[in-house]
Order: C-alpha cells, then structure tokens, then sequence
C-alpha cells in the first residue's frame, strides 16, 4: 500500500495574491498570505479541482503585466 493510499489527512485547497494554488492540511492554520477557496476532501480531490481550475499557471502579476504590453496569449 503506497503513502498515498494511508494518507487520511484531509486537505483544503487554497490560493494566494498571485492566483496561485496549492493544497494544505484542513486543520492547520493558513500559511500567511494564502486563503481558502472552499474546496476540501482527499489530497486527490484537491489536486483534482487544482488540475481543473488552475489553468493559467503564470503568476497574476505577470499575466497583467502581459496584457498592459499587449502580449496576450
């Protein structure tokens, strides 16, 4: 049985000001400068909404900054 099949801890997903996503323990207290984006369940579950909402994974300050030169992609 691998580590990730013991694993019941159960995650939150949370983001940060650059639009940035990662998973956390639900029970510890935010890391500083991330929040909560209501999602939580098993470590696959959060990676699985991450895969599915996080589809931009240039920082949010480098996206701006693209599109005021006008660099879209």
């Amino acid at each position: 049985m691998s580590w990730e099949e013991r694993d019941n801890t159960c995650y939150k997903v949370v983001i940060n000001h650059e639009d940035q996503y990662s998973i956390w323990p639900e029970e510890r207290e935010n890391p500083l400068g991330w929040k909560d984006v209501g999602k939580s369940g098993t470590k696959q579950a959060c990676l699985d909404y991450i895969s599915e909402v996080w589809t931009d994974m240039r920082p949010l300050s480098l996206r701006k900054q693209m599109e005021a030169a006008g660099q879209q992609t």
